[in-house]
C-alpha cells in the first residue's frame, strides 16, 4: 500500500487539457469547464506546469453505430468515466483538494481491494462512495 501524497507517483499516464480535448473531440474551453464543473479534475505538473488530468478518468464511449460492434475501442469515441463526478462531490465534500482527490482515487484502498478509480472503472461506483462518505 502507497503511502504516497504525489500525485506523480500514483497515476501512470496524464493526459494535457488539449489531449482531453482531442480525446473527446471537444474544444479545450469545454475541457476547462468540465475541471471548473468538477466533473473532471487535474493538476498542474511538468516544466513548464500545465493542468494534466489523468488519463484513467477517460473511458471509450459507446459506438455510434451499433451495426459495427467489432470497431476496436481504440477508435470509439472517449467520454468522462460516467462514476467520476458524484465521487469528486462526495470528496469535495469531504474537504478534498483536486490533488488530494488524485491521489485517494489512485491510492490502493484495503476495504475495496484495489484503487477507488480502478473499483469505479469496473463499475463499483455505490461501493467507492460508501468508502469516500466513511472519510466524513
Amino acid at each position: 500500500m502507497s503511502s504516497t501524497t504525489d500525485p506523480d507517483q500514483l497515476v501512470d499516464s496524464w493526459l494535457t487539457v488539449p489531449d482531453v480535448a482531442e480525446r473527446l473531440g471537444v474544444d479545450p474551453g469545454k475541457v476547462r469547464r468540465l475541471i471548473q464543473e468538477r466533473k473532471l479534475v487535474g493538476v498542474r505538473r511538468g516544466t513548464p506546469p500545465v493542468q494534466s488530468v489523468p488519463a484513467d478518468f477517460l473511458v471509450p464511449g459507446h459506438l455510434a453505430n451499433p451495426a459495427a460492434p467489432d470497431r476496436p475501442s481504440e477508435s470509439r469515441p472517449w467520454t468522462v468515466l460516467a462514476a467520476l463526478q458524484g465521487t469528486l462531490t462526495v470528496l469535495a465534500d469531504d474537504g478534498f483538494s483536486d490533488a488530494e482527490a488524485i491521489v485517494w482515487l489512485f491510492r490502493h484502498e484495503e476495504s475495496l481491494g484495489t484503487s477507488p478509480i480502478a473499483a469505479l472503472r469496473a463499475g463499483r461506483k455505490t461501493e467507492v462512495r460508501r468508502v469516500a462518505q466513511a472519510l466524513l
